[in-house]
């Protein structure tokens, strides 16, 4: 048998065409996988966000709590205090002697250890603080000398301990 050109130029088109479709097949395919594989890491990627979302909100709300939780411990330590005070007055009261210079003194010691008390108790450490942001708001040029006082005693004992 003979073969004829046309019949080989015709078998080499048709290979020609079978391998580009192929080719084209595998081009398609690729980018389908491609796509998929991209919509997969989309996916995960959208749901670690969302865990990880989820675990800072969980640690937010347990920071709360324990600044919650804190916080009460202190105001009731606080409120405890005052009460601690209110009985030193009240012993002082007892014990002290009523005349003379040391009764006037001890006196005068246990009015203001009961007043310190009250104090304590009816404000807690928010009211105490309140009351510290205003004096310093009503006396902002002592505040600050008093701060920096403070500020320079705290370095000078801690550049001795170096």
């Amino acid at each position: 048998m003979a073969n004829n050109p046309g019949s080989i130029q015709n078998k080499g088109k048709d290979l020609a065409s079978s391998v580009g479709q192929a080719a084209s097949d595998v081009k398609n395919k690729a980018q389908d996988f491609g796509s998929a594989a991209m919509s997969q890491a989309k996916d995960t990627a959208s749901h670690l966000t969302d865990k990880a979302r989820d675990a800072a909100s969980g640690v937010a709300d347990q920071a709360r709590g324990a600044a919650d939780y804190v916080g009460r411990r202190a105001e009731d330590a606080t409120s405890a205090a005052g009460g601690s005070l209110k009985s030193l007055a009240s012993q002082v009261r007892q014990n002290a002697p009523h005349e003379g210079v040391i009764g006037s003194a001890a006196t005068y010691a246990a009015g203001a250890l009961d007043r310190t008390g009250d104090y304590l108790r009816e404000q807690g450490l928010s009211g105490m603080a309140e009351d510290f942001t205003g004096l310093i708001r009503r006396n902002p040029i002592p505040a600050l000398l008093i701060g920096v006082a403070f500020g320079f005693l705290v370095a000078r004992a801690t550049s001795r301990r170096s």
